[in-house]
């Protein structure tokens, strides 16, 4: 009877060993995987404070709100891989412009102008270097409306035909939006054709005439007392010999008349 309660609880605890949810919850639990974290995405951009508050920017500023250029900017800058490049003039450099005059333009062409301002990629001032050699490079306005850049040691120089200038200063560059500060308006051709004035010649220092010899100061020391560097010298030699000569006669009179006393 004992044997049979052992051979039954033996068999029990065999089962029991053997059986699919004993074997479950004895595995080991599956490795945990880690994920990276993505990457954060690049801090959003306001152009319009930005350049309200970086510089003398407000005649350019002004003119992307009214073209609506601003939101094309914004657009390139904030939702594309490629980022964006501007080139900001002073204001400065606005009323500076004489001719020619952007109160002509229509509002396409003026729209096309502040868009010839931008190029549809980021670029640190590093990257002119490399950019030099891709010249002519065409701006957000498309179409022919390209710059031409040159680096010379460092200093970006930047040409649009009727416009030569250089980046100044570095507004702005933080991935994916690069601003940077330029001393003129850039004008194409596109808008202001070809028959670039010419740059007027420097003005020539004027001619200066050689000063006409002064007496020294040794022939001062071998001249007379009497003589003077002006031509009033000569009256003053006849003055003294009249006066010389007066002085004479009336001693002499003064001692004809002591003669005649004495006799």
């Amino acid at each position: 009877m004992e044997f049979s309660i052992v051979f039954v609880v033996s068999s029990t605890l065999l089962l029991l060993c053997s059986s699919p949810a004993y074997a479950k919850s004895t595995a080991s639990p599956p490795p945990i995987t880690l994920t990276p974290a993505p990457a954060p995405a690049p801090a959003y951009v306001n152009l319009t404070d930005l350049l309200s508050v970086a510089g003398p920017f407000h005649t350019f500023l002004s003119y992307l709100e009214s073209t609506k250029v601003i939101e094309t900017f914004q657009n390139q800058a904030n939702n594309t891989e490629e980022g964006i490049t501007i080139f900001v003039p002073k204001d400065s450099a606005f009323s500076s412009l004489k001719k020619p005059s952007l109160s002509n333009l229509t509002r396409d062409q003026l729209r096309s102008l502040i868009l010839f301002h931008g190029l549809p990629h980021y670029y640190t001032l590093a990257d002119f270097d490399k950019l030099s050699l891709s010249s002519p490079i065409t701006t957000l306005a498309g179409g022919e409306y390209t710059l031409n850049f040159t680096d010379a040691s460092g200093t970006v120089h930047i040409g649009s035909g009727w416009t030569d200038t250089k980046v100044s200063s570095s507004v702005h560059s933080t991935d994916p939006v690069a601003v940077y500060q330029v001393d003129k308006v850039l004008l194409p051709e596109e808008i202001f054709g070809t028959d670039i004035p010419p740059t007027p010649a420097p003005t020539p220092a004027p001619d200066i005439a050689p000063a006409a010899d002064t007496p020294t100061e040794s022939t001062d020391s071998k001249s007379s007392p009497l003589s003077s560097p002006d031509g009033s010298s000569s009256h003053r030699i006849l003055g003294l010999g009249a006066l010389s000569h007066l002085v004479l006669a009336m001693s002499g009179c003064y001692l004809q008349e002591l003669v005649k006393e004495k006799k």
